[in-house]
């Protein structure tokens, strides 16, 4: 891991408690150093974006009120340089075009990825903003 972690804000976007522990978890024992926030809905999301202000949120696309992907949107348009990687357990087509169309940076299968491709993508844009 880089020192340039220290700098780089997490957010986790997340209305399963469960699965979001266990990502803070992970994240926290790979990257020490990262500042992380958690949101349990959209209307917490954006309120917590504004203050919080992330480098990356990972958001899950099914969530109480405003959907991940609408939520997507919103955020790119008021924070173009917030990277968003949306998570489901939904692993489709449609589902992906729909997160690339709604301006996230990426997408992972809650299912099938690992926590090295969990680690990988925030090491990568760790040390993009490190740059």
């Amino acid at each position: 891991m880089r020192q340039e972690s220290g700098n780089f804000r997490v957010m986790l976007v997340e209305d399963n408690d469960s699965f979001r522990r266990s990502l803070a978890g992970l994240l926290i024992s790979r990257f020490p150093s990262i500042f992380l926030g958690e949101a349990s809905d959209g209307a917490e999301a954006i309120e917590k974006v504004e203050t919080f202000l992330p480098n990356l949120i990972f958001m899950d696309i099914k969530l109480p009120g405003q959907n991940g992907l609408e939520l997507t949107k919103t955020i790119k348009a008021l924070h173009p340089d917030i990277h968003v990687v949306m998570l489901t357990s939904y692993d489709s087509p449609e589902y992906r075009d729909a997160a690339r169309a709604s301006g996230a940076y990426g997408f992972l299968s809650k299912g099938s990825s690992t926590a090295e491709d969990i680690q990988e993508l925030v090491e990568k844009l760790c040390e993009k903003y490190a740059a």
